[in-house]
């Protein structure tokens, strides 16, 4: 079968999925390992479909649509190969993961859950392949509906709440996008990408449709200050869903603000890397800081989505400042930077969201505080829920390091060789990204330590156990990823290089050789993530068994003895909280967090706002009932009541009402 066909069955099967789901909905077992198994399938195919194409000629596929506009274009090249590539890894594993975790939900509704997450993965799937304005634009909205579905799923009014912040800000940011489509479908005489491709509209117009894309794609990507949604809504989803939005669904607003500004406009533009640079360094610094004041854990893991969109952003700013100021090497490493990340973002991100849930499922609980000695009880799930905790953090040798690396070697490659304006913007987004690393780590110090490490805080703590073999696998292929896309950097950077030298029009760059990493000048970016790792293992190890090797000579060994705790027995209140180990940070970024504050109270007073417009509404109906509708119909009804007269029964009168007829209508005709 050819990629695209392939593509094709995947989506199939991702529909027969979702609807075999709803119907089945009164079977819940059937329900849920229908769309659990569908699901699998569609998006092994997805994956092997989006595989194929990530080296070679973009493949196409034209049908024709119900309007002469709106040909119906699927377009798989390295970038939507890439993008459904990503988005069948995550959504196989959350398939997996959802044949145990879906059972929690039992009783409400399980069925509409498979229904809405299957076609959530197909919408996000057809949107990255879709090369027609008029069908991204469908698409699109039914990924943000699907999404919207999953959100308000349990009906809880903090749900209903996020729900309808996420619609407004999703709608709001879709007709930023549809403006900016039909500007330059104006200009192109066709709303085809092929025809965007070929048009270059002015230098205003451009920039217009740039300015458009990046608010409306940013809204979904969730960047500051667009993210008020975000710290909702994925929290309120479940959390197999809660992956898919933070580890894919929001990485589609970076691929559509790379896909209008470098593939459809050139990205040739200085003003518009520096913009994107600068948006990613805000969210990036802003998105971890608001991450560290968090008890939630799907709150907490959900700000670090709009930090790592803002890393994200930081590599694909760097690239269209090198695209804007012709430099091919800084050009090339901002978008493998930001590229790398996306795959790395949304394999740790899925895991660490997949890990909380696994938590949740057995604690009935979001609250950190808590917590605490989680480990002990459940110690496939604190591994897990470990790695990617370091993932995130950028420790080495894991990909989150790797990618994050890549961002910095882009960033200082644009410093050395750049125009006034960029050698001042580059070395403070160096410096942001430095302070995001730096305040990342402390971040997921508190969110292990409160859950997985000390003492239990609770009785629920206390007797919890292990979660169903179905969610450790799927924890465990992607705790496995993080390790195999650090370790095996030099065989995966070659790879996104080509995609990247596809989505520049360049000639691919080696940036490998052998176990050896090598961006730009080898003298001096030399790193082997293989060799990083013996060594660390080393660094580790040996140190151990010198001390064991010694200790065991000796005659005598210390007894073990109960820790001392100032006189007192060691107690679980005398653990750290979050809220006190995030204290020194609040302090030192309270006007920061003044901001986020009102914010969220002018969120809140547009929901208020439209509660109230809500009720006039239905206060107001029933008045327009009695003045209008009610007495239209009162008069139809007496009108229909005197008609009736006509209708006797008996058929003579019938005939004679033919003849009258006939008569009448032969007098028209004489004259």
């Amino acid at each position: 079968m050819t990629p695209i066909q392939l593509l094709c069955a995947s989506l199939a099967c991702s529909i027969v999925a979702a609807f075999g789901s709803l119907l089945l909905s009164r079977a819940e077992n059937w329900a849920i390992s229908f769309a659990g198994l569908g699901g699998l399938v569609a998006a092994v195919l997805g994956g092997v479909a989006g595989a194929s194409v990530l080296s070679g000629a973009p493949l196409v596929l034209d049908v024709a649509g119900p309007f002469s506009f709106a040909h119906f274009i699927i377009r798989l090249d390295a970038l939507s190969g890439l993008m459904v590539l990503v988005i069948s890894t995550l959504a196989a594993v959350a398939s997996i993961y959802s044949f145990s975790y879906v059972r929690e939900y039992g009783g409400r509704g399980v069925g509409p859950m498979g229904f809405f997450f299957n076609l959530f993965v197909a919408s996000m799937v057809l949107v990255v392949v879709a090369d027609n304005a008029f069908w991204f634009l469908v698409f699109f909205e039914m990924m943000s509906l699907a999404s919207y579905f999953l959100v308000i799923f349990d009906q809880d009014e903090e749900a209903v709440s996020a729900g309808f912040i996420y619609f407004l800000v999703a709608h709001a940011g879709s007709v930023a996008i549809m403006a900016g489509f039909f500007l330059m479908a104006n200009a192109a005489g066709s709303l085809d990408f092929a025809a965007f491709r070929a048009t270059h509209p002015s230098a205003l117009v451009a920039s217009i449709v740039f300015v458009l894309s990046l608010l409306g794609f940013g809204a979904k990507a969730g960047m500051i200050p667009l993210h008020v949604w975000l710290p909702r809504a994925h929290p309120a989803a479940p959390s197999h869903a809660s992956a898919l939005m933070s580890g894919v669904m929001i990485k589609i607003g970076v691929f559509g603000i790379l896909k209008v500004s470098v593939d459809l406009l050139g990205g040739d533009v200085l003003w518009w890397g520096i913009a994107v640079l600068a948006l990613g360094a805000i969210s990036s610094v802003l998105g971890v800081i608001y991450a560290l004041a968090e008890h939630d854990i799907k709150r907490l893991l959900a700000y670090h989505s709009v930090e790592n969109i803002g890393i994200i952003m930081l590599g694909i700013g760097t690239g269209m400042i090198g695209i804007a100021t012709h430099h091919p090497l800084v050009a090339m490493l901002g978008m493998l930077a930001g590229l790398y990340h996306l795959i790395n973002h949304a394999i740790f991100k899925g895991l660490l969201f997949l890990g909380a849930g696994a938590v949740i499922f057995r604690m009935h609980t979001k609250d950190m505080d808590k917590m605490g000695g989680l480990a002990r009880t459940m110690p496939w799930t604190s591994a897990c829920f470990l790695v990617g905790a370091l993932a995130i953090s950028a420790i080495p040798p894991l990909n989150g390091f790797v990618s994050e690396w890549f961002t910095y070697q882009a960033l200082f490659a644009a410093a050395l060789d750049g125009t006034f304006l960029v050698q001042f913007a580059t070395p403070i987004a160096a410096t942001a990204l430095a302070l995001t690393g730096a305040l990342a780590v402390m971040c997921f110090v508190k969110a292990y330590g409160e859950m997985f490490s000390g003492l239990p805080r609770s009785k629920k703590a206390e007797q919890t156990t292990e979660v169903p073999a179905p969610m450790i696998i799927g924890m465990v292929l992607l705790a496995a990823a993080c390790v195999g896309l650090g370790l095996a950097a030099p065989l995966v950077v070659p790879v996104i290089g080509g995609i990247a030298a596809a989505i520049l029009h360049m000639p691919p760059a080696s940036f490998a050789n052998g176990v050896m990493v090598l961006p730009g000048d080898p003298a001096h970016t030399l790193l082997s993530t293989p060799l990083l790792a013996v060594l660390l293992v080393g660094l580790a190890t040996v140190p151990l068994a010198i001390s064991a090797a010694f200790s065991g000579s000796r005659a005598n060994r210390r007894q073990a003895a109960e820790p001392w705790a100032c006189g007192y027995l060691p107690d679980a209140h005398m653990t750290v909280t979050a809220h006190s180990f995030a204290q020194p940070i609040r302090m030192f970024f309270a006007p920061l967090y003044a901001v986020r504050r009102t914010a969220a109270a002018a969120s809140e007073g547009i929901e208020r706002q439209f509660v109230k417009l809500v009720s006039l509404a239905r206060r107001g109906e029933p008045m327009l009932d009695r003045a209008l509708v009610g007495p239209s119909i009162s008069f139809v009804g007496g009108v229909g009541k005197r008609l009736q007269i006509l209708q006797s029964g008996a058929l003579s009168t019938y005939c004679l009402y033919i003849v009258a007829a006939l008569a009448i209508l032969l007098l028209i005709t004489l004259r």
